[in-house]
């Protein structure tokens, strides 16, 4: 079993352990486009999208694996609805990168209707984790949550309500399920991706 296998085993056994973790089924979904394996992907992606109908990466990853399966009608969709919502987050990376999916499917490029100065201008802090219910009243860490640039990245992008969630909850199960060492650097690395893809921030 080469890596990739190894790591599509493991997420495919978070995903069945708890059916009820987005992460688990959005990193399946990721593992299995990567192995071409599209339409496992597209089931996976479709039960991101269930447990977390804001995730705009996730839209972003079902357009990818609906457009090499060859449903193009189904992606156009996918990809529209997903543009829209990233727009309104502010998600400027895979808002940008499904546009560019829609022009290679032949539909004309979307155009936002929000840029990152009215976002900032009209709403102040906003909080970019996919499953964030905060809205406005998403409040800032008062400092960053590690000594590092990605502990920067999060206090500018992460509520205070998203971060405790990971740190008490999701981080355990992505630890227990994928017996992560995190002395070694591997393991460091699987947790740190995990902990990107929960936040959007990958």
């Amino acid at each position: 079993m080469n890596q990739l296998q190894e790591r599509i085993e493991q997420s495919r056994k978070m995903a069945n352990d708890d059916p009820d973790n987005e992460l688990g089924h959005f990193r399946l979904g990721q593992l299995l486009i990567e192995a071409g394996q599209y339409e496992e992907a597209i089931q996976s992606l479709r039960r991101t999208l269930e447990l977390s109908p804001q995730f705009s990466k996730a839209y972003q990853l079902l357009g990818t694996a609906l457009k090499e399966a060859g449903k193009r009608d189904e992606a156009v969709e996918v990809l529209k609805k997903g543009y829209e919502i990233a727009d309104e987050r502010g998600d400027h990376m895979p808002r940008d990168a499904m546009a560019n999916l829609l022009v290679e499917l032949g539909e004309p490029k979307p155009q936002p209707k929000r840029s990152a100065d009215d976002v900032a201008a009209g709403d102040g802090f906003r909080c970019k984790c996919p499953r964030c219910f905060a809205g406005k009243n998403a409040r800032r860490l008062p400092k960053p949550p590690l000594p590092d640039e990605m502990g920067k990245r999060i206090q500018e992008n992460i509520c205070a309500s998203c971060w405790n969630l990971w740190l008490g909850d999701v981080s355990v199960k992505v630890i227990n399920e994928y017996r992560l060492d995190l002395s070694t650097e591997r393991g460091q690395q699987m947790y740190d991706q995990a902990m990107l893809e929960f936040f959007g921030l990958q």
